[in-house]
């Protein structure tokens, strides 16, 4: 059984204890029977009104939570569309009470948040208006006057973060373009006129106005300070050029050069104004010295012509060169070819210095060549040899490339100048040409050079026998040197015999016939029973291997002319000269120096 079941039936039993007790008492007063009816009456009545009086208070109760309910269910609708937020649900099973009392926690906090989320609206509101002013911008688009979402909020947070992070870009542009304006007005000596020009270098730098329109206006401004700038400085350039050109032109002491230091180095306007002095005065000297700066000028035409290859008739062209008569009119025909030149050759300066550098690999590649051909290069001890080697590979790979890459340069100044490029009158690729056929050509004298260079040494050493040519060797520790008189006893041995036998020992000597093998001559080292001493040996040796390496050439060599029977027939004469060299001096005749060498 229920707890109000209980109650019910303890207050149904509690009154009809209550209703005998009073029926007791009014028998035990006597009250007569239709008094106690009336009286029971009036208790039934008074406890009638009583309940009645509860009932319609708990009614009035009632109705009130509903209404509250009501009333609390509309309003959290409305904020629930408000807020963005699902509508409320109430759980299942819940009292009038516990749902009133939910339902208005429920309004409670959410009448919270639409607190909080208009406060944080008006909030960045204010930080959106600060930022408008600054940047001149429109104001976000939002309805102040309606509860935004949490995704709005947000979207409007992440707006205002971009735009004081422009904001700060913006300043942070303004204050950089703010000073090169300032320096750019210091150095052209110039004051703000305008009230923008006056609002940027002079007002406070939080209290521009940091539009888009304004820093393009910046810009613009920027810009046109800096042109009169570069244009101030076009003209300082242009002006310290002339003098420059008429202090080489009129030799002006360096004293007189070192005084507009500062006007030469500077751009401002009291600095283009003493440069425009500085020409004036020059221009009127150089009218008073003529004749020295038309010669000056000629020396600079002449530095060019040699810089473009020019030849002597493209030289003679400009007859003005070679004239006396020293006036205005040739200054300024001299003037104006100068100007050409030096334009000529800054437009094609890559194409000129190319040609030069060709040239000058070129010389440096013969000249290496001709060391490559020098005997003495052998002698060298520093490294230099394979140094000018690697160069001169090197030379041979980048002269190609240097030719190929001017070919195409050339291509290009004669399709843009309408004619030939010349050095020097001459067409450059077919200058080329001719440099690497004459080079061909020297190499192949060269060639013929020394094949008949070593012709005629074969054709000497059939004659005369084989002399030592081999470089001398360094001597080791402890070698005994021969001596003098050695050599000079093989010397008068030889000497005192007669032509007849010297002949014979000639024609018998190893130098014309070598031996069957070369294990001959090693025996004969062991044989001092013949009377030769190891050096006499060992230039026999030589002799035979210069010998055979000569008999081998002339087999080889196309002259056909020579033979061994033309050789023979002139030993004849080869021992009347000996006889005679040793009839006049015996001791320093012909064959001791043929034996010597």
């Amino acid at each position: 059984m229920r707890k109000s079941e209980v109650h019910a039936a303890e207050s149904v039993a509690c009154l009809n204890k209550a209703l005998g007790r009073l029926k007791d008492i009014w028998e035990e007063i006597g009250i007569p029977e239709d008094q106690r009816f009336q009286r029971t009456d009036a208790v039934k009545m008074h406890i009638k009104n009583l309940l009645d009086m509860m009932i319609a208070e708990e009614e009035g109760l009632k109705k009130r939570l509903l209404a509250s309910i009501a009333s609390c269910r509309k309003e959290l609708d409305i904020l629930c569309e408000e807020l963005h937020l699902a509508p409320f649900e109430e759980e299942e099973g819940c009292t009038m009470l516990q749902l009133e009392k939910d339902i208005r926690t429920r309004l409670k906090v959410m009448m919270k948040q639409k607190t909080e989320r208009l406060q944080e609206l008006k909030a960045l509101r204010k930080e959106d208006q600060e930022l408008c002013d600054i940047l001149c911008s429109p104001l976000y688009s939002i309805d102040p006057d309606r509860v935004p979402s949490s995704e709005e909020l947000e979207s409007y947070r992440q707006y205002l973060l971009t735009l004081s992070q422009e904001k700060v870009r913006r300043h942070a542009e303004f204050v950089g373009i703010k000073r090169q304006i300032i320096a750019c007005m210091e150095e052209l000596e110039q004051v703000p006129d305008t009230s923008f020009e006056r609002d940027v270098v002079c007002e406070d730098e939080e209290a521009f106005c940091l539009s888009t329109d304004n820093i393009t206006a910046l810009k613009v401004l920027l810009a046109q300070l800096e042109s009169r700038k570069a244009d101030t400085e076009a003209l300082c350039q242009s002006l310290r050029g002339r003098i420059q050109e008429l202090w080489e032109r009129l030799q002006v002491p360096q004293e007189e050069r070192d005084g507009m230091h500062e006007h030469m180095t500077s751009s401002r306007k009291k600095n283009v104004d003493a440069l425009q002095l500085e020409v004036q005065r020059l221009e009127e000297l150089k009218i008073k010295n003529i004749q020295n700066v038309i010669e000056a000028i000629r020396a600079e035409i002449a530095l060019f012509w040699e810089k473009c290859f020019y030849s002597p008739d493209q030289r003679r062209s400009f007859t003005p060169y070679y004239s006396d008569d020293f006036s205005e009119e040739l200054l300024s025909l001299h003037e104006a070819e100068v100007l050409t030149l030096r334009k000529n050759y800054e437009d094609h300066k890559e194409l000129y210095d190319g040609v030069t550098s060709w040239r000058t690999n070129w010389i440096l590649f013969q000249e290496l060549e001709r060391k490559a051909t020098d005997p003495s290069r052998f002698n060298n001890r520093g490294g230099n040899l394979l140094k000018e080697e690697k160069q001169r590979a090197d030379l041979q790979k980048s002269l190609p490339k240097l030719e190929k890459n001017l070919k195409a340069q050339i291509d290009q100044w004669e399709e843009e100048q309408g004619r030939e490029f010349l050095v020097n009158g001459q067409k450059f690729l077919q200058y080329v040409e001719e440099q690497w056929a004459l080079y061909r050509m020297e190499r192949e004298r060269e060639k013929l050079e020394r094949q008949m260079r070593k012709n005629k040494q074969t054709e000497e050493d059939m004659l005369y026998g084989t002399a030592l040519r081999t470089p001398t060797k360094r001597r080791l520790a402890g070698t005994p040197t021969p001596g003098k008189t050695r050599k000079m006893n093989t010397t008068s041995s030889i000497s005192s015999s007669t032509p007849n036998s010297t002949l014979r020992s000639i024609c018998q000597s190893p130098v014309l016939r070598p031996p069957l093998s070369a294990s001959k001559i090693g025996l004969g080292l062991r044989t001092p029973g013949r009377g030769r001493t190891p050096r006499a040996l060992e230039r026999n040796k030589e002799n035979m291997s210069h010998l055979s390496g000569a008999l081998r050439t002339m087999a080889a060599s196309p002259q056909k002319n020579h033979s061994i029977n033309s050789v023979a027939s002139t030993y004849s004469e080869f021992a009347r000269e000996l006889s005679r060299a040793s009839k006049s001096n015996p001791k320093t005749g012909l064959l001791n120096s043929t034996i010597t060498h």
